[in-house]
């Protein structure tokens, strides 16, 4: 039994410590790239954006109570950095056209098949569950961004290139 107890405190010393080890928050709020600079994005985008992606793609991320427990800190620190490497509404516009597009096809994508937001988000953010009318207001929106994007630029300019 004592080694047990022994076991515990220093399991819970260990605990205590880890506190002292906390990442940096993503709350910059740095829009000077924000994807409303360049392209229209209307009042209900908007409220979906802020409810549903700003957590994990923005430079503002809203943090729950206990991202302030490590190690939770830290797993909430690796999905948000691997979610503005995916896609940062508030760096858009700094991305190249060709990847401008294609952000916003695999959006659409991700969006129509479900897999945005993601289910670990939305298991405790019920709010961020998007409904049939905000998942087609989401598309629908994207889709006419493209659409802007093809009418201005060159077929060419939208393609990626493969580096060699």
């Amino acid at each position: 039994m004592k080694m047990i107890k022994k076991l515990g405190l220093v399991l819970f010393v260990a605990f205590l410590l880890l506190q002292a080890f906390r990442p940096a928050k993503n709350d910059s709020n740095n829009k000077a790239n924000d994807i409303s600079t360049i392209y229209p994005v209307s009042d209900s985008v908007q409220q979906i954006f802020t409810k549903a992606c700003n957590d994990c793609h923005s430079n503002n991320t809203n943090y729950p109570w206990y991202a302030n427990i490590q190690p939770v800190a830290w797993w909430l620190n690796d999905h948000v950095k691997d979610g503005k490497k995916h896609f940062n509404l508030n760096e858009f516009a700094s991305y190249r056209i060709a990847k401008q597009y294609k952000k916003l096809e695999e959006c659409m994508e991700e969006v129509k098949d479900g897999e945005m937001p993601l289910e670990s988000y939305t298991i405790i953010h019920k709010n961020a569950i998007l409904s049939p009318r905000e998942k087609e207001l989401l598309y629908d929106w994207a889709n006419a961004v493209r659409d802007s994007i093809k009418a201005k630029y060159p077929a060419d300019s939208l393609v990626i290139k493969k580096k060699k």
